[in-house]
């Protein structure tokens, strides 16, 4: 399998993995990671002889969503936060497509769209460990992939974006975030026995009833409402605010970790 910069690819009999790989960054989601992703899942489909994916993070991140460090060359128009949702969107929708049963293995931070990554997957086991949310309103912006109410009921969906609140693995399975809950330990153990599961179901069967599935959320307006928000993310990303304008500006002078320190204690 070929070598990516972000992220691993690896073979387990009829199952592969694919690793997340930017610990010292809590594997945020780069232009660079997105790329490689979709260049794993182009090879993925291509290798028949690959039968399910499981989807996880290096270190002690899933992954803490979107890369929001200051850029050399900052989003200044519509049309450049536009660009930015669509890279994101039609990365997940590799998945959403996929012929492959693809199984999220979070072993740790799961947020923004980390967590959109995970509800895109079709079965999510979770570490005890783990902590879930979408706080992307507490720096002026909002999920460019409004995949959340679809998998969640609407007051939870709206207790977490509204929120902007972080979760326990034990609270997000009994939201329905998450299929499974188990020890930190023996989280890829687990993973590969619901892949191999799946693996090991009539290849033709399984491709057909997940496009039977999804098309069928596809009918409902999944796709709609997936454009929808990714305008209104663009919209809001732009839209002026003294919050977010302060986020940006100690981001700027002092980095991005006091510029979370500062977030979490004004909205805390």
């Amino acid at each position: 399998m070929a070598a990516y910069s972000t992220v691993t690819l690896e073979r387990d009999g009829i199952v592969a993995v694919l690793t997340l790989n930017r610990p010292d960054k809590m594997n945020s989601l780069s232009d660079q990671l997105l790329s490689d992703f979709r260049g794993a899942m182009a090879e993925l489909e291509a290798d028949e002889s690959v039968r399910a994916l499981i989807v996880t993070g290096n270190g002690r991140a899933f992954s803490a969503g979107f890369d929001i460090s200051p850029k050399e060359k900052p989003r200044t128009t519509v049309q450049d936060w536009r660009d930015h949702a669509k890279d994101g969107n039609e990365t997940w929708l590799k998945v959403w497509r996929s012929r492959l049963p693809v199984v999220a293995a979070i072993n740790g931070y799961c947020l923004g769209g980390g967590c959109d990554l995970s509800m895109t997957c079709d079965y999510t086991v979770s570490a005890d460990t783990a902590t879930f949310g979408e706080p992307e309103i507490e720096f002026c912006s909002a999920p460019p992939f409004m995949i959340m109410p679809w998998v969640l009921g609407m007051k939870h969906a709206k207790e977490l974006l509204l929120l902007g609140e972080r979760v326990s693995a034990q609270e997000a399975y009994r939201m329905g975030l998450v299929n499974k809950v188990v020890p930190a330990a023996d989280l890829m153990a687990e993973a590969k026995k619901v892949a191999l599961r799946m693996a090991r179901l009539p290849a033709i069967a399984m491709k057909q009833n997940k496009e039977m599935l999804n098309r069928g959320y596809d009918m409902r307006g999944f796709i709609a409402n997936l454009e929808y928000g990714q305008e209104m993310f663009c919209l809001t990303s732009m839209a002026p605010s003294p919050e977010g304008a302060e986020f940006r500006k100690v981001a700027k002078e002092q980095g991005l970790k006091a510029a979370i320190k500062w977030r979490d204690e004004k909205f805390k």
